[in-house]
């Protein structure tokens, strides 16, 4: 019997860890082949890939991201050959799974919950006497066509595991994929939100031989390791043992990410980490989703604000690690103006990324099968997200998707974080203000549906201010040359803006450089650069303000300046100066 395990992934760089886990539980009897594709390959040519490994049964890894695609796929396949058994798994399929049974009859089973065990009997069973009742945990129908649903088992004991991670197919792309990893099953909390609130109880996985797949991944190449742990830092003394093995035997270029509860973290683990972990080792990844004390009540999320804005500051002092934290709009209680406090709130802390999420109503969960509650409106279809409820409209949810849509491009991207700095700070109310009334504008220009280069980021920035006749605008417009000008390691052809300095008045400066090159401060003097140097690497403008002291303190001394920029041409890095007219 042929088996495939196959999965369409949201991207080419991200790799599917359940396949992996099926494929190393149904050895050595089965020797099941991984297929993976993205939600971007066309229909047909998954199709025509997956006809022509001339299969017996294809197992097909659901979620809310690939559950559309999937069905187009297993559609054509039933249709192209009637004795091929496809069945469906994952998160996705594992609720109202009569349902999928009876909409779409090319299912001819679905494995719910975890798969491992089941999967494997159900082969067993396919191959042999064909008594599926014996089988826990699967959806199929009998002889008279009648949907069976077999009780799920008992948890797996996941110390008996056998590891995802020693085919050799997967060595040569270890490099250029991110790698998924599992160190226990299961969270602690039960957020109505969350799929993982359904199971009790955090079961581990034993950790000598994580420690042997992580030294595994690593030497054959592995450079993004990614936990997909609810809540990696439950266990104090577990979080301190594994951060203290990857740091003492990470390879140069290794990341890893982490979920990580933020309230529950004690401050002695994040001197720990602020002392021992290299720079970049590590990336931390923290759901906020709201800050209004309600809506967690209501979602039944339970979460220490001060706690969390504690470990965040922190950590974010300590400068090793770069942190995600996500917010989710549509939270029951929660309306337009309760969220912009939330919005407001999480970026005070300044993390590196703020994801801005809507709800999904997942199968499942508490807020769907409560929908009524709170007048929940939502797709039909995945992913699920809502439309509106009780407080807040669907014009609000409008105005939220144009404050993440600049969000995206203008912080998380990281363009021009001086600029945004300055204007969320001194030039509008607040941080959301700034991305609302932007992403409004943004959205009406038509901006939302066409693509962009670098320099139109900048155009459409100056633009929006322009048209809200902001105060200081000559600061602005020279923080925003800055940004433009750290972001190259190349001397740009043609920038956003005109040039304002006079050739004659350039040929001075230039010269007077070349001459006194103490002028533009120490760094610059041992540069050695003769005119010649200047006029073919640097970017010279006039500033109406003092650049370093507004950089060093925040503040603006209205004392005019220039700005030169000196592309190094054996390094390609960038060297920024700033200093005043004498």
């Amino acid at each position: 019997m042929k088996v495939i395990c196959s999965t369409l992934n949201a991207k080419y760089i991200h790799t599917n860890l359940a396949i992996r886990c099926l494929k190393a539980y149904a050895s050595p009897e089965y020797d099941v082949k991984l297929k993976e594709y993205t939600i971007k390959d066309p229909v047909m040519n998954i199709v025509s890939d997956l006809h022509q490994q001339k299969a017996d049964v294809i197992g097909f890894s659901c979620y809310i991201w690939n559950i559309e695609e999937t069905l187009k796929v297993i559609n054509m396949l039933k249709k192209i050959d009637t004795e091929l058994r496809i069945v469906l798994g994952g998160p996705e399929v594992s609720y109202d799974t009569k349902e999928w049974m009876e909409k779409y009859p090319e299912i001819d089973y679905v494995v719910m919950g975890e798969g491992e065990q089941t999967f494997k009997q159900l082969l067993t069973e396919l191959e042999t006497t064909n008594n599926l009742q014996n089988v826990h945990g699967v959806a199929y129908r009998d002889t008279a066509g009648k949907i069976v649903i077999t009780p799920q088992r008992n948890k797996l004991d996941l110390k008996e595991l056998p590891s995802p991670f020693r085919f050799s197919e997967d060595i040569p792309h270890l490099g250029k994929r991110v790698t998924y990893i599992e160190t226990s099953r299961g969270c602690p909390f039960s957020c109505q939100f969350c799929l993982s609130s359904i199971e009790v109880g955090v079961r581990y996985f034993e950790r000598d031989r994580i420690k042997e797949d992580i030294r595994y991944l690593m030497a054959n190449g592995a450079k993004t390791i990614k936990f997909v742990d609810r809540t990696f830092n439950i266990s104090r003394s577990y979080a301190m043992e594994m951060f203290r093995f990857l740091i003492d035997e990470h390879l140069p270029g290794t990341v890893f990410q982490f979920e990580i509860t933020a309230d529950i973290m004690r401050p002695e683990v994040i001197e720990f980490l602020n002392q021992e972990a290299p720079k970049g080792l590590f990336r931390f990844e923290i759901g906020v989703q709201s800050t209004n004390d309600y809506t967690n009540e209501l979602v039944m999320r339970k979460q220490n604000f001060a706690k969390l804005t504690r470990t965040v500051t922190m950590v974010k002092e300590g400068k090793k690690i770069d942190q995600h934290l996500d917010l989710i709009a549509g939270l029951p209680g929660e309306d337009y103006s309760s969220f912009r406090k939330t919005f407001n709130d999480v970026f005070e802390m300044r993390p590196e990324e703020l994801q801005l999420g809507f709800l999904k109503m997942l199968r499942g969960t508490g807020v769907r099968l409560r929908a009524a509650e709170h007048n929940y409106v939502y797709m039909d279809h995945s992913p699920y997200e809502i439309l509106s409820n009780n407080v807040l409209p669907f014009d609000d949810i409008v105005r939220i998707k144009q404050v993440e849509d600049v969000l995206e491009k203008y912080w998380n991207d990281h363009r021009m974080d001086t600029t945004v700095e300055y204007l969320v700070t001194h030039v509008f109310p607040t941080p959301f203000d700034f991305f609302q009334e932007f992403g409004s504008y943004w959205d009406e220009q038509g901006w939302s549906r066409i693509g962009h280069q670098l320099e139109d980021l900048f155009r459409r920035l100056f633009s929006f201010l322009q048209q809200k006749s902001v105060e200081d605008m000559d600061v602005i417009i020279g923080l925003m040359k800055y940004d433009y000008l750290i972001k190259h390691k190349y001397k740009p052809r043609k920038p956003w803006w005109e040039h304002t300095l006079e050739k004659s008045s350039r040929t001075k400066i230039y010269s007077l450089l070349s001459e006194s090159p103490m002028l533009a401060g120490e760094d610059f003097s041992q540069l050695k650069l003769d005119e010649k140097d200047l006029y073919k690497h640097t970017v010279l403008e006039h500033l109406s303000f003092d650049l370093t002291k507004y950089l060093n303190t925040g503040e603006i001394d209205k004392h005019p300046g220039y700005l030169l920029a000196y592309f190094d041409p054996s390094s390609q890095n960038t060297h920024v100066f700033s200093f005043l007219e004498r």
